[in-house]
């Protein structure tokens, strides 16, 4: 499940976006993805590709990964997030939920460190101070 008020569109800064064509309250669940789960060994392949950028840690242990479908791997990182993603290792599906209301226009972004509170330097961002 997608929102259909939400679209991908190209930023100036970070590649392609998610954006809302619609003002989302705070709380909402904007999508529900399922996600293919990948062994710890499948991976250490994928962590030497062009995937290790959109693949997110899996399991309790976080011993395994999993590429999102939908629209999940498409957000982009924020320290200030406005939504936050939910994992169901169960079900083999991923949540967005928004953290506050968000604007007609907005880009939606989440944490890549997982927690939204959670400000260690990314990989890709190890120079920030």
């Amino acid at each position: 499940m997608i929102k259909p008020y939400l679209y991908i569109q190209k930023t100036k800064e970070k590649g392609r976006g998610v954006f809302t064509k619609e003002a989302i309250p705070a709380g909402t669940t904007i999508e529900v993805s399922p996600v293919l789960v990948l062994s710890n060994s499948d991976t250490q392949i994928a962590d030497t590709t062009k995937l290790h950028n959109y693949i997110f840690l899996w399991g309790v242990r976080e011993t395994r990964s999993c590429v999102a479908l939908g629209y999940c791997s498409i957000y982009n990182h924020s320290y200030e997030p406005n939504c936050e993603y939910e994992m169901d290792f169960d079900a083999e599906t991923m949540a967005i939920k928004t953290r506050r209301a968000i604007k007609k226009g907005e880009e939606l972004q989440i944490n890549y460190n997982g927690d939204p509170e959670d400000v260690s330097d990314v990989w890709f961002d190890v120079k920030r101070k």
